[in-house]
């Protein structure tokens, strides 16, 4: 066994080596080691209740007060995440020249933080918040403290903390939780992100789909694919004879549609496959390091 994930190791130092211009393709398990929460478990079943839809929030006041209730005590918490290694090492392969695109399906940002600059953002930025009638927008720390303000004595227990800054609190504490709306003319706000029941925007996608036609191979890192916004660009490798690599816990839709693939944690195994690529380009001195 250990032999078999030691030649898939290699395989992949081969792959990131021998492909000029990869678009890397990313979910949520390459921010679990930053303390977010997956919404499924390696059998890419939810691990809690399907989250809220947009639908039903655009419809319902009680909705969205349940919403920014539970996240206004989840986002004190997925603000304050940090970069791992798997994002330190998907910023070194894209200064080294190796990525053309990083089309993360998280909302968290720290793909930029860590140092990546041609990101696609394809589900948002949970960093902003719109409004959902005049279309202005506002920063979300901006937004937490008219929300501080707005609440005083409000006061939840967390039970759990879920993906995307998502909280379970009881339902009764979400009645009394005040809800401040747009700056600009005081309708309802959401977050800046495509949520459950709505379409990625659709100059993302053509950018998207653009970028996997113009790189050389795809990599899919921490994703089951589950959902069709991300598995679209797995599809059109295939239909292009892109070399497609992936690395996940658990299945992933993708899996018979791709040259390689990894069952392993992708703050584990890419940092030392960069570190591998680094070396080769140095002549045996690293580039790389976990915590720069």
């Amino acid at each position: 066994m250990l032999s078999a994930i030691n030649a898939s190791s290699n395989a992949l130092v081969q792959f990131l080596h021998n492909t000029a211009s990869l678009v890397v393709l990313g979910g949520a398990g390459v921010s679990t080691t930053s303390g977010i929460p997956e919404y499924r478990d390696r059998n890419g079943i939810w691990k809690t209740a399907t989250p809220i839809q947009f639908g039903d929030f655009a419809r319902s006041a009680a909705v969205r007060q349940r919403y920014w209730a539970r996240s206004y005590l989840g986002w004190r918490r997925f603000s304050k995440a940090a970069p791992n290694a798997a994002h330190h090492a998907l910023a070194t392969l894209e200064a080294m020249g190796k990525i053309d695109t990083l089309i993360t399906q998280n909302v968290d940002g720290l793909h930029q933080v860590a140092g990546s600059r041609r990101v696609i953002d394809l589900h948002g930025d949970l960093a902003q918040v719109r409004c959902m009638t005049c279309g202005g927008a506002e920063g979300r720390a901006a937004f937490q403290s008219r929300l501080d303000a707005a609440n005083p004595e409000w006061r939840a227990e967390v039970f759990r903390y879920k993906a995307d800054g998502d909280a379970d609190i009881a339902e009764s504490s979400c009645q009394n939780f005040i809800l401040p709306g747009c700056i600009s003319c005081g309708s309802s706000v959401k977050p800046d992100v495509v949520m459950f029941g709505e379409s990625v925007p659709r100059e993302k996608v053509e950018q998207s789909m653009t970028a996997v036609e113009r790189a050389d191979g795809l990599l899919v890192v921490g994703t089951s694919l589950t959902v069709f916004s991300g598995f679209r660009f797995v599809r059109h490798a295939s239909a292009l004879q892109k070399k497609i690599v992936i690395v996940n816990r658990g299945v992933t839709r993708g899996d018979e549609l791709a040259a390689l693939r990894l069952d392993a944690d992708v703050a584990q195994i890419l940092p030392d496959a960069v570190q591998a690529i680094a070396r080769q380009q140095s002549g045996g001195q690293s580039l790389f390091s976990a915590n720069p």
